[in-house]
């Protein structure tokens, strides 16, 4: 080969290279999930509504990021997500290869003092929630207590699913505000196992999620199995035929703690990614989930299933955060007190 000949393949070959080089980054920035799993780590134990929106949400999603990638669900169950969270600021990768279906109301523990909760809210990644929610507090037919003035006098046990979730909040603090007079039974992973202690006469009620009480037991409310006490949330749900927490109230004190109480509602089912993402990433996910709220496929998944969809965005869900975290210190610090 001659010099000139060498010369001529060398720089081919050097411009080859080059093209190539240039071509890596731009592929991987195409589909930055290729060849990887997505875990979507659930913060509840199996059997719960966190759990099977979460499953129905993993089973879709995937199709909808870049490359296709597979979506693993993988329970993290541990003081009502706060174990969860705790991981997933400080040990989860920040790429988008893992997100995680968390506790609407352990987003307080922070703010209200809670030492088990080593997260920052206002920093986390919020990706979306797909339905908003509405809490009720029911009482088994064998209870005493069967209304709400009941619940004043009398006191009745229920299941407690862990500090950072409402089964834990909701009735301290009304215990506490408004004189209810519920007694917390601790060691429960999810409310597939609180109903299960409520048949068995462990306990005898919940608070918790009305749609979860309808999904997981489609008989109780419809022929009398339970009576719900009262309808908590940011807004009364015409569906449920029971009286609404801010007309059970009038001290203008306690309307303002039951609207902070029961900001959560609003949050829904969240999914959350770590804090630190870059921007492109987090839009990535973001983009997914808003896709798969529209999925024909997902849609057809969660109605078989009866889950209402009914989503938000990441960016509404900051903002929930920011209103919560805006509420006046004494309040906060008044029910931080009484949650822990």
């Amino acid at each position: 080969m001659t010099i000139t000949t060498f010369a001529r393949a060398a720089g081919a070959a050097a411009l080859a290279a080059s093209a190539a080089l240039t071509l890596v980054p731009a592929r991987a920035a195409e589909k930055p999930f290729d060849a990887k799993q997505v875990k979507m780590v659930i913060g509840f134990g199996a059997g719960g509504g966190y759990d099977r929106w979460a499953r129905t949400i993993a089973d879709h999603m995937g199709k909808h990021l870049p490359g296709k990638p597979k979506m693993i669900a993988q329970n993290m169950p541990g003081a009502g997500s706060f174990v969860a969270l705790n991981w997933l600021t400080s040990i989860a990768p920040k790429d988008g290869t893992v997100i995680a279906a968390v506790a609407r109301d352990a987003a307080l523990g922070p703010l209200t003092g809670n030492t088990r909760a080593k997260f920052d809210p206002l920093k986390l990644s919020w990706i979306g929630t797909p339905t908003g929610e509405t809490n009720v507090c029911i009482s088994y037919k064998r209870a005493k207590v069967k209304t709400f003035d009941d619940l004043k006098k009398m006191q009745l046990l229920v299941a407690d699913t862990g500090p950072g979730t409402g089964t834990h909040v909701y009735p301290k603090v009304l215990n506490a505000i408004i004189g209810t007079k519920f007694k917390l039974i601790a060691g429960y992973q999810s409310s597939s196992t609180a109903f299960l202690a409520m048949e068995r006469g462990e306990v005898d009620g919940i608070c918790e999620s009305y749609d979860s009480v309808v999904n997981k037991r489609p008989t109780w409310v419809k022929d009398g199995t339970v009576n719900v006490l009262f309808q908590a949330g940011t807004q009364p749900e015409a569906k449920i035929k029971a009286p609404f927490i801010l007309d059970l109230v009038k001290d203008p004190e306690q309307v303002q703690a039951m609207k902070f109480l029961y900001a959560g509602q609003g949050i829904g089912r969240p999914y959350v990614a770590p804090p630190g993402m870059s921007a492109e990433r987090l839009k990535l996910i973001r983009d997914a989930f808003a896709a798969t709220m529209k999925d024909p496929d997902f849609l057809k998944d969660a109605r078989r299933q009866k889950l209402d969809v009914e989503p938000k965005s990441g960016e509404q869900l900051e903002k929930i955060m920011k209103d919560i975290y805006a509420t006046p210190k004494p309040l906060v610090e008044k029910i931080g007190k009484l949650i822990k």
